[in-house]
């Protein structure tokens, strides 16, 4: 309607050119599960991409129909989003995709972000609180502050076997090292004593995702 407030970002393309970047930032993003792009048509692909992932989940004729004419290898991704995306997607209610800033790349300093499926193998927060564990446990902490706390509820709420799954990728960057970077760096000078929230056990995941959950009750 004239004069009224915009609904979408032309993106500086015609509708036609905006169409077929976004059809295009959507196969991409479905056949690689995270892509790098502008934070502007980054969200734009998000609506786009939750949109036929809501399509994928419904599994209809004309939720097919409308994803065969939207993805540009539709035969390559629409048996990946009526499969395997449909089953890992059942149980959350949205939130399918997720915006993450990152450093501009190009040379014009244009807002850069990362675009992701989450609860995938290329999920950025699942790895980055994976990591924040391990160097904890690493550091001998038996506590998690509230950030990384609210991470472990995140990441593990509507992953299948979330729980084991994180405990999992938190053994394997122990196994590789990963998990004790910045530990020494971290610590005190001749530190021999068991600082305030340390001990040798270190945090339990299980416990995180049992308080939340007890949490979740007491103020539903």
């Amino acid at each position: 309607m004239a004069g009224g407030a915009a609904k979408y970002r032309h993106l500086s393309r015609k509708s036609s050119h905006r169409q077929a970047l976004l059809r295009n930032l959507v196969t991409s993003l479905f056949k690689h599960e995270s892509i790098t792009t502008t934070w502007a048509k980054a969200k734009e692909a998000q609506r786009l991409a939750e949109k036929l992932i809501t399509l994928g989940k419904k599994n209809t004729a004309a939720s097919r129909q409308t994803a065969l004419a939207t993805f540009y290898t539709p035969h390559e991704i629409l048996p990946k989003l009526f499969g395997p995306l449909r089953t890992r997607y059942a149980n959350r209610p949205g939130g399918y995709t997720r915006v993450l800033r990152v450093e501009p790349k190009k040379d014009d300093a244009a807002e850069s972000a990362v675009l992701e499926l989450v609860d995938g193998p290329k999920d950025m927060r699942f790895a980055m609180t994976a990591r924040t564990i391990a160097r904890q446990r690493a550091q001998g902490f038996d506590t998690l502050n509230e950030i990384t706390t609210q991470n472990v509820r995140k990441v593990t709420r509507f992953r299948e076997n979330g729980v084991k799954v994180l405990e999992k990728a938190i053994r394997q960057l122990k196994l590789s090292g990963h998990g004790a970077e910045g530990a020494e760096a971290g610590a005190a000078p001749g530190a021999g004593a068991t600082a305030k929230g340390r001990s040798g056990g270190g945090v339990s995941i299980k416990s995180i995702v049992e308080k939340n959950k007890k949490k979740g009750k007491k103020t539903a």
